[in-house]
């Protein structure tokens, strides 16, 4: 394992460690843009039982929508050089997306990482990634019943405002479907990963 494995690996397993910590009460309330896109992400959301809580600090931002980067819902922590984007996938949408771009899976329980590089290969053109397993304890804070974590080096382009890393969250309930959570900064230090901390609350499969 070379330095910068381990360093990323540290920082995963730092995020780990606040995943498992406690964390401040969260307000559900409207953001300051348009409420259209917040009602169709939690109609999204409905579709595989997942409750959405928006977190304290944030704002609201258009999510993308393009052939690459097609999610429901983003927003950005201000001031904070932060941001999320969401993606929530049935399924059924997630055996066709991989059906369509001929990726086979033997198993239906391990779609959510096929899902996962398939959107990796889009923010970067490296090849080789640190993909940690999320340990069960998390995947019960979420009631989810598998999922994993990816921080990557992106390549620089406008349509991610030219970040420079992406911490990649991705949920599944078996049956169900899978929700995304990509995190992006320009600095993947202690303040990134409180900052992710201040939304690791904000949604989870309902029991």
């Amino acid at each position: 394992m070379n330095i910068i494995t381990t360093k990323i690996s540290c920082l995963l397993v730092a995020f780990l460690l606040l995943l498992a910590a406690p964390v401040a009460a969260q307000i559900n309330k409207a953001t300051t843009g348009p409420q259209s896109q917040l009602k169709i992400f939690d109609a999204s959301l409905a579709q595989i039982d997942v409750a959405f809580t928006f977190p304290e600090g944030f704002k609201e931002i258009k999510a993308p929508n393009t052939d690459s980067y097609q999610f429901d819902y983003a927003m950005i922590l201000p001031d904070a050089d932060f941001e999320i984007w969401f993606r929530v996938n049935t399924q059924k949408e997630n055996e066709k997306l991989l059906s369509d771009k001929n990726i086979k899976v033997n198993n239906p329980d391990s779609l959510f990482i096929s899902i996962a590089q398939d959107q990796i290969a889009s923010f970067t053109s490296e090849k080789i990634h640190s993909k940690h397993t999320l340990p069960q304890y998390i995947l019960n804070r979420y009631n989810a019943d598998a999922g994993c974590i990816y921080l990557i080096s992106i390549n620089d382009t406008p349509i991610t405002k030219h970040y420079k890393y992406a911490f990649i969250t991705v949920l599944q309930k078996n049956g169900s479907g899978t929700v995304m959570a990509i995190c992006f900064t320009n600095d993947k230090g202690p303040e990134f990963f409180k900052n992710m901390n201040l939304a690791s609350s904000c949604l989870k499969f309902k029991e």
